[in-house]
């Protein structure tokens, strides 16, 4: 039997994350489709042939014809990339879906353009093409997605390389939380950003790190800078890419906050948790899929994500005083 690996879209994020390591682990006949963006791959067995496409539609037809011709009934296709075979297949096929915003209808408002016609298309290729394959996720929060929204069964199979131990821990942290994540609307950084906000206005100064590159985030980059002008908002953006950098990052911060919406993973929780970082997170199944977070929120309120921040501070925020009727008559004639 070969095995077969379609991954001709991937070449960035999560996705590459789980992919370089998954080759390197191969020792078998197996043919790898690769995106010619990927860059360079480990050192393969001597089994593994890496074809590679160009990120062009003719390219990515041409990878799909030829997987086509060279798949036999004895093979396995594993699709590493969301999206099942294009053209019906005699082997069997394994379609490992990563994508939340394939998995169900989330709202794609707030992307580019383009970003919005490619996930409506592979919507549309996902459905048309997944014929009987069988279907893969990482975490029971993306398999009861996958039903709900597919009407189709998908077996929790998650897996991450072994990461490496985190250095030495700085003895005086430059950062007291740090997000990592791109900056995807569901990633929540606007919510976060006004939760600090709230944060200054009651007298305390966190300081935050935001991973928010300077060709993809462009955009948010710059209202995010904007918003921080305020005096004493402390918060810093740093483009770093790679586990080690990353692995860097978390060693100069206290802590790990993660408000995004919704995951199909959640590597960095993953990678916070094996810096020994304490996490903040949202108050979604993704999150304790993987990691039991020291506090929770919720992350369509910036009031909330304040608050979770003073408790793990340990300086909650006070609540209301509650005056009885007779106070209440009191205060209003003294007051008005």
């Amino acid at each position: 039997m070969t095995l077969f690996i379609q991954a001709s879209n991937v070449h960035q994020g999560g996705g590459k994350a789980l992919l370089l390591p998954l080759l390197a682990a191969v020792r078998q006949p197996c043919v790898v489709y690769l995106d010619e963006r990927l860059g360079d791959v480990p050192d393969l067995d001597p089994a593994v042939k890496v074809m590679r496409f160009k990120a062009t539609l003719p390219g990515r037809l041409k990878a799909e014809r030829t997987l086509r011709n060279m798949a036999t009934s004895d093979d396995l296709i594993l699709c590493f990339g969301n999206l099942p075979p294009l053209f019906p297949s005699r082997a069997k096929v394994v379609v490992f879906l990563q994508n939340r915003y394939l998995a169900t209808r989330a709202s794609t408002v707030g992307m580019p353009v383009r970003t919005r016609v490619r996930i409506n298309l592979e919507r549309l290729w996902l459905g048309a093409c997944l014929r009987a394959a069988t279907l893969i996720v990482q975490t029971e929060t993306m398999a009861r997605a996958v039903e709900l929204n597919m009407k189709r069964r998908a077996l929790p199979m998650p897996f991450f390389p072994t990461l490496q131990p985190v250095g030495h821990k700085s003895k005086e942290p430059d950062y007291d939380f740090v997000y990592v994540a791109s900056g995807e609307p569901h990633k929540n950084h606007r919510t976060l950003v006004e939760a600090w906000e709230i944060l200054h206005r009651h007298g305390f100064q966190p300081t935050l790190c935001l991973t928010l590159t300077f060709d993809r985030d462009r955009e948010l980059r710059a209202w995010v800078e904007r918003r921080a002008q305020l005096p004493g908002l402390s918060i810093d953006m740093q483009d770093v890419s790679g586990e080690a950098e990353v692995a860097r990052l978390l060693a100069r911060s206290r802590a790990a906050i993660y408000p995004s919406h919704f995951e199909s993973f959640g590597l960095p929780l993953l990678e916070a948790k094996n810096a020994g970082l304490p996490i903040i997170a949202s108050e979604r199944d993704y999150v304790r899929d993987l990691v039991e977070p020291v506090e929770t929120f919720d992350p369509d309120s910036a009031l909330s994500i304040a608050r979770a921040v003073m408790r793990h501070l340990g300086k909650p925020m006070k609540t209301a005083s509650i005056d009885d009727p007779v106070e209440f008559l009191r205060a209003i004639q003294a007051d008005f």
